[in-house]
Order: C-alpha cells, then structure tokens, then sequence
C-alpha cells in the first residue's frame, strides 16, 4: 500500500478508536449511547484529533510514532479535555476535570492511538524481513 492509502486508513482507523473509546466510556458509565449522545462525548476527542493529524502531518506518515502518534495522541486528549471543560461536559461534584479521567483518557487514547501504530509497523517490518529473507533465498 502506498503513503496515501496509509494516511486514509490511518485517519478512519484512529476516528473508530475514538469513537469505540467514547463507546465505551459512556456504557461504563451506565450512559444512553444513542447517537446524538455518542457524539457529544467523541466531538470534543474528535476536534483534538483532526488538529493533531493535520498539525503533524499525519496522511504524509501515518504509521510514525514522531512526530505523528505522539502529536496525534497529545493533541487529541489536549483539545479533547479542554473542550469537555469549556462545554460543562464531565463535571463530577463540581469538579470540571477528574483526574481520574484525564488519566484513564491519556492512557486508554495512548494506548489507542499508538497501539495499532505499532501493530502495523510490526507486521510490515516482519512481512518485509520475510519477503527478503525468501528473496535471498530464491536468488
């Protein structure tokens, strides 16, 4: 596959994760996932992502792990919990940002985010090291 069907890819890849993310925040929680409801908890995610692929460039190196994932990533709980607070959306006992969450939101989206980043690229290096390994051999 080539750097742009990467980048398309990469960008629905992350875009599911966040939204399976919020998903599942929202069934923890005892919450409606309707759609409207899902929305509301993934937009503010969603809007820190689209400024962080666009910000490191993401569709021209969509597997990198830097600047892309880690810019993706910061940026996306960044803008993410600085929306949440700005819209009222998370206060817990008058608390507009748990610490609680900003860390479970840090690692779970890190996890996320980096994760299948670092799946691939092991893929792609095995199955690259095996088609030279077998090329070398045929030759």
């Amino acid at each position: 596959m080539n750097t742009r069907t990467w980048g398309w890819l990469a960008a629905v890849i992350d875009v599911v994760l966040i939204v399976v993310f919020a998903l599942i925040g929202r069934s923890s929680h005892g919450e409606a996932n309707t759609a409207l409801a899902l929305w509301t908890t993934a937009y503010p995610f969603l809007a820190g992502w689209a400024i962080g692929y666009v910000t490191s460039g993401a569709w021209a190196r969509p597997l990198r792990f830097w600047p892309t994932g880690v810019v993706v990533w910061v940026l996306t709980v960044f803008v993410g919990l600085a929306i949440r607070v700005a819209t009222g959306q998370g206060d817990v006992d008058g608390n507009p940002l748990p610490i609680s969450f900003v860390i479970v939101a840090t690692i779970v989206l890190g996890v996320f985010l980096l994760g299948w980043r670092a799946i691939v690229r092991g893929v792609l290096r095995f199955t690259s090291r095996s088609r030279q390994d077998a090329a070398a051999t045929d030759a």
